[in-house]
């Protein structure tokens, strides 16, 4: 009994021992911080050559060790509660703030930084830590390229980690925006003093450890610090009233080193917090949505005015992970500004992506409300060109890389409005869409390609509402279709279009050797009733013999284009397989009031376009045939009856695309005949776009560069007729129908 008895009591000295010698140790290290600034006279020394940053380091090691050797989990030990209770972290923010020693502040972020994450005991919720945190978090992201700022974004990231891990912090790091705003009762303490023996018993207390220096908001009768920090930060405390983690993180974020891509993944890391009361507070009581737009906003006005559509869409597909550093090769004036606008655009799309729902109807709503309304809309509305077309590409440029479905929803209704019902000849559209309308057709041939690239952009989103509010709205019911017209079962036999003068019977070169006479049996069509050869090769043989240029040149023809139509259109019914739309058209009711048809204001314009092909620059002829082509891809039995089946029906005073085509070719028969050697100046203006020939200037050069165009759209129609509905697999057989099969 007598050995076990010895045996327990040197279990219980050995037990007592280290809890003592570690405190003491602790004091000691925390007195020999206190001590330097009474005793040191130099203001010049870096603190890196003090034995401030070993002090800190082995205060930190006996916290972790003190840790790890206790029995009871959850209890703070000996030296840990001498750092809450005698407040040392508040003590090393005001010796951080007031930068003395020069350096202080990197080693009192690097010591709040190791403290939370290396200690396990939850600390964030005692007044003596999250104070002094909050209080640090106002020194941080100020100036961004500080010497400071790793540090700065590494005391953010554990403090976004612990929040992410228990949610409940985010109250606690975010709340007292002005604890340190109040009225003072006296002076605000700056730094310890450095009178030698005569304050060294006051900054000492009763059992020896040293006393902390005064802090914000305490009673005056201690000591205050003397004055070694600079000027600006002794207002820093009541001028920053709203700085806090969501503002440090946003100023961090302008930095241009890695720092600013650690600084948005902290960002992305607090606003996908799991918890809804966590969000919900994230949203109405901190600036975390107003702030973030703010920047957005505030990078769109700092770029240039005049920045050239080209320049914009070499930029198209930057990332915020990857910012595209202006580089000598492609500089232009205004890179990096606008580097930075798309970058952080392609920021706030990821993070409505990434954050709780909460947050992300809020921040979607900041945007709609901030950015696209009070900023951008104005500068669309301008009635300077040079503005209209430089908003016009960064608009174009945002859309394309926009990826968040609640953002892209706010977009389209920001554009087009919220209307779907069929629209009419003289109504008054959504007051935006009106206008980008008009800019399709504007006086400016640069704005309406800008504009017609705006729409083509649009059509290439995965958002049903865009094609139904340009396009769908206005075919409903399919008005466009001659009440009471027959419907056979094959329009080869009611119309002939051979008859036609602006029609030929032969075959363009498209790279096949011409088929046996012989008929094939009807191809299975579309709706029961146009087969597909036949729409192809009405297309194929729309434009006349004499102004096809495309044989004589050997280049491929037809087959080039179903490739690439194919892809194009398997991309495209990717996009739009769950809106769950119909195979087949709607059925013609009879008994439905008739209601006169009217294709819309997109299509009318692009019909308008489309009709003056012969007059207009090249590059707006291929803009309206690529916007024109990218509608014909979509998979709707309407789209495809009105857009590319030329036997319908057509009601009275309706067009169609292909209509609008046969006045185009009866245009051109006239006009062939006024341009003398119209066969040889085609030939050569095709070369000219090809850069096979000089590109001299020729008379008629419009009209001859329109006629190219021209015969390229017809072939990549049929393409796409013959893609959307084949009559086999265009993969095994690319060849069209037989010559002379109209």
């Amino acid at each position: 009994m007598l050995s076990r008895l010895g045996a327990l009591l040197q279990e219980a000295v050995g037990a007592r021992e280290p809890s003592i010698d570690l405190l003491q140790a602790f004091v000691e290290h925390w007195k020999g911080i206190t001590h330097y600034y009474i005793e040191s006279t130099d203001e010049n020394t870096p603190a890196k050559k003090t034995d401030i940053p070993w002090r800190l380091k082995q205060m930190l090691d006996i916290l972790v060790y003190e840790e790890q050797q206790q029995v009871a989990v959850g209890e703070a030990g000996p030296c840990l509660e001498y750092l809450l209770q005698h407040k040392i972290l508040e003590t090393l923010c005001t010796l951080g703030k007031a930068e003395f020693p020069p350096g202080m502040r990197q080693q009192v972020f690097q010591f709040f930084s190791k403290v939370l994450a290396q200690v396990q005991h939850p600390l964030l919720h005692y007044l003596s830590v999250h104070r002094p945190v909050q209080k640090l978090l106002r020194l941080s992201g100020t100036a961004p390229g500080s010497v400071t700022e790793k540090e700065e974004v590494q005391l953010t990231t554990v403090l976004c980690s612990k929040i992410q891990q228990d949610p409940e912090l985010l109250a606690y790091i975010l709340e007292g925006k002005k604890i340190v705003g109040r009225k003072k009762a006296c002076g605000e303490p700056t730094a310890l003093p450095k009178d030698t023996a005569s304050h060294r018993d006051k900054d000492c207390s009763h059992d020896g450890a040293p006393a902390r220096p005064q802090l914000d908001g305490e009673p005056c009768g201690a000591q205050a610090l003397n004055s070694h920090m600079p000027a600006e930060t002794e207002q820093l405390d009541g001028g920053t009233a709203e700085s806090n983690l969501i503002t440090s993180l946003l100023g961090l974020c302008q930095s241009k080193s890695r720092v600013a891509l650690k600084a948005q993944e902290n960002l992305l890391l607090l606003v996908s917090v799991a918890s809804p009361a966590a969000a919900t507070y994230l949203v109405q009581s901190s600036p975390c949505c107003p702030a973030i737009v703010q920047h957005l906003c505030q990078l769109y006005r700092s770029m240039p005015v005049f920045l050239d559509p080209a320049d914009i869409a070499a930029l198209e597909g930057i990332s915020w992970r990857l910012p595209s550093a202006p580089s000598d090769e492609a500089s232009f004036p205004g890179k990096e500004a606008l580097a930075a606008f798309l970058g952080w655009f392609d920021y706030c799309d990821h993070l409505i992506t990434e954050a709780h729902t909460v947050v992300a109807d809020a921040l979607v709503k900041a945007v709609a409300e901030k950015f696209f309304v009070e900023t951008l809309q104005p500068q669309l509305l301008h009635v300077s060109e040079q503005s209209i077309l430089t908003s016009t590409a960064l608009l174009t440029a945002m859309l394309h890389q926009l990826r968040s479905p609640a953002l892209l929803r706010e977009a389209a209704a920001f554009l087009l409005g919220t209307d779907r019902q069929p629209e009419a000849p003289r109504d008054n559209p959504h007051a935006l869409y009106a206008h980008l309308i008009g800019h399709c057709d504007h006086l400016s041939d640069e704005i309406s390609i800008a504009t017609l690239r705006l729409f083509e952009e649009l059509l290439q989103k995965p958002h049903e509402g865009i094609i139904r509010s340009l396009v769908l709205r206005n075919l409903e019911g399919r008005p466009y279709v001659a009440w009471g017209s027959p419907e056979p079962e094959s329009y080869e036999d009611t119309l002939d279009l051979e008859e036609d003068p602006y029609f030929t019977d032969s075959f363009l070169d498209s790279g096949f050797q011409p088929r046996a006479k012989p008929r094939l049996a009807p191809a299975t069509s579309y709706d029961g009733k146009t087969a597909v050869t036949e729409i192809v090769n009405s297309f194929l043989c729309l434009v006349p013999e004499e102004a096809k240029t495309s044989a004589f040149l050997e280049e491929t023809g037809y087959d080039t284009y179903v490739h690439d139509a194919y892809g194009l259109f398997q991309e495209c019914s990717s996009r739009v397989a769950s809106w769950g739309w119909p195979l087949t058209p709607t059925p013609l009711d009879p008994h439905e009031p008739e209601r006169p048809f009217f294709e819309g204001h997109f299509l009318r314009v692009l019909f308008d376009r489309m009709s003056r092909i012969l007059d207009q620059p090249y590059s707006l002829n291929l803009q309206v045939t690529s916007v024109l082509s990218r509608l014909a891809l979509f998979p709707h039995p309407h789209i495809h009856e009105y857009l590319l089946d030329p036997y319908i029906s057509l009601a009275p005073g309706c067009r169609s695309l292909f209509s609008v085509l046969v006045r185009v070719i009866g245009d051109l028969m006239q006009r062939i005949q006024r341009v003398p050697q119209f066969p040889g100046k085609l030939l050569l203006v095709r070369k000219q776009l090809t850069g096979q020939a000089p590109g001299e200037q020729l008379d008629h050069q419009t009209l001859l560069q329109g006629v190219v165009v021209l015969e390229e759209f017809c072939k990549e129609l049929a393409a796409i007729a013959f893609v959307k509905f084949p009559p086999h697999d265009p993969r095994q057989n690319l060849s069209p129908a037989p010559e002379g099969q109209v």
